[in-house]
């Protein structure tokens, strides 16, 4: 993984909750954005900074590669999970990024308490599968981003047409 000083770090679960705690502390306000981000498109950057346009400390939640297979099949992720969370830490508006192994970012939701669960707008406030445990934590739901109109899927479909 990284170790450029200008790239957000890449943390696993106990180290990021430490973090959080001190960010807290300081009274900065956390934003969880989460996903696949498996080809990286123009969608995922106008989401990502939407989120980060929620709060102070913006923390992406990246797929383990075992999940991604589990979420898109047995082809994915194109990109290993150390390659997609480097080029998500490089990102300016991103401060910090986890690898989570778990089926759904639940745990990682209970585990950092977000004040705010950042989703794309593929979704509604009301359609967000996480959107009663983001409550329970205290967090609000926020949808976040440009129209749906790009996806990983879909330019994988292109490049397959046109191969």
């Amino acid at each position: 993984m990284n170790s450029d000083e200008n790239f957000a770090p890449i943390l696993e679960r106990m180290r990021l909750i430490a973090r959080v705690a001190v960010e807290r502390r300081a009274q900065r306000s956390i934003v969880l954005a989460n996903g696949c981000f498996d080809l990286f498109h123009v969608g995922h950057i106008r989401y990502l900074a939407g989120a980060k346009n929620l709060g102070d400390i913006l923390v992406v939640g990246l797929n383990s590669d075992q999940q991604v297979r589990n979420l898109k099949g047995s082809g994915r992720p194109y990109m290993p999970e150390s390659e997609r969370a480097e080029i998500i830490s490089a990102l300016r508006c991103v401060d910090i990024v986890t690898i989570f192994p778990e089926p759904t970012v639940e745990e990682l939701i209970r585990a950092i308490r977000p004040d705010f669960h950042a989703k794309g707008t593929d979704y509604t406030t009301e359609t967000v599968p996480e959107r009663d445990i983001v409550r329970e934590c205290g967090g609000k739901v926020a949808i976040v981003g440009d129209p749906k109109d790009h996806s990983s899927s879909e330019i994988i479909s292109l490049i397959s047409r046109n191969s």
